[in-house]
C-alpha cells in the first residue's frame, strides 16, 4: 500500500491452482510485522481459497461485507479494481487494490482491509469511534 511500511500485513507472493477438477487451491506467502509466514487452502474458487489463506495466516473475526469488482480497461488484458469491506465488533474497514490479475487484486484489498481493522482496532482501544476509514492499493 501507500503506507506499507507501517502495515502489518503485507502480501510477498500467492499462487493459486483453480479449474473444473475440484476445490482451487491458494498458497499465500506474507510479512506479518516483519516476519514471512505461508499458508496453503481450499476454498470454492480461487477468492475464497486465498481469503481462507490470509485467515490462517492472521486468524481474525471479520466477516466480509461486500466483494466487488470493476473493470478499469477494456479487453482481456482489464486492470481490475477490486473493493473489499470488512466489519469486525463493530469495526468497518474498506480496501481496494488494482491489477489486471483479479484474485490478486482481490488479495491486495482483502489485507488492505485487514490491516485498517487492525488500526481502528487498536484506536478504539484508546476510546476512539468506529466509523469507516478506507485505504486504497492502485498499482
Amino acid at each position: 500500500g501507500e503506507d506499507a511500511e507501517n502495515d502489518h500485513l503485507q502480501l510477498v507472493s500467492m499462487k493459486v491452482i483453480c479449474g473444473t477438477g475440484g476445490p482451487a487451491e491458494a498458497t499465500v506467502e506474507m510479512e506479518v510485522d516483519g516476519k514471512d509466514v505461508t499458508a496453503t487452502a481450499e476454498g470454492d474458487g480461487p477468492v475464497d481459497a486465498t481469503f481462507k489463506a490470509v485467515r490462517k495466516i492472521y486468524p481474525n473475526t471479520a466477516r466480509l461485507q461486500l466483494y466487488q469488482v470493476n473493470a478499469v480497461t477494456e479487453g482481456t488484458d482489464a486492470q481490475a479494481t477490486v473493493s473489499v469491506r470488512l466489519e469486525e465488533d463493530g469495526i468497518i474497514a474498506t480496501g481496494e487494490s488494482a491489477n489486471t490479475d483479479t484474485v490478486v487484486a482481490s488479495a491486495k484489498a482483502y489485507i488492505n482491509a485487514l490491516n485498517r481493522v487492525i488500526v481502528r482496532r487498536d484506536r478504539v482501544g484508546e476510546g476512539a469511534d468506529t466509523r469507516e476509514i478506507s485505504y486504497k492499493d492502485v498499482t
